[in-house]
């Protein structure tokens, strides 16, 4: 009989780790959705200001390649 109740305490220490997992579970990707989104936002703005910065450099007048005073 003793192994009995052992055998049921067991399953049930077993079924709350399970819970606990599933929750930790469920916290780690609600996180990493999180991270993923924020990622996801600053590709886009990066991307946008690389785009800005190739434009501004383009606008400007390229530099003529002359030898420096000293030669």
């Amino acid at each position: 009989m003793s192994e009995t109740f052992d055998a049921r305490g067991r399953v049930e220490d077993l079924e709350v780790l399970v819970a606990h997992q599933a929750r930790e579970i469920e916290e780690l990707s609600t996180e990493l959705k999180k991270a993923f989104d924020a990622i996801t936002i600053l590709q886009r703005q990066c991307r946008h200001l690389t785009e800005r910065f190739q434009a501004v450099e383009d606008a400007l007048p390229k530099p003529e390649a002359t030898k420096p005073p000293h030669y």
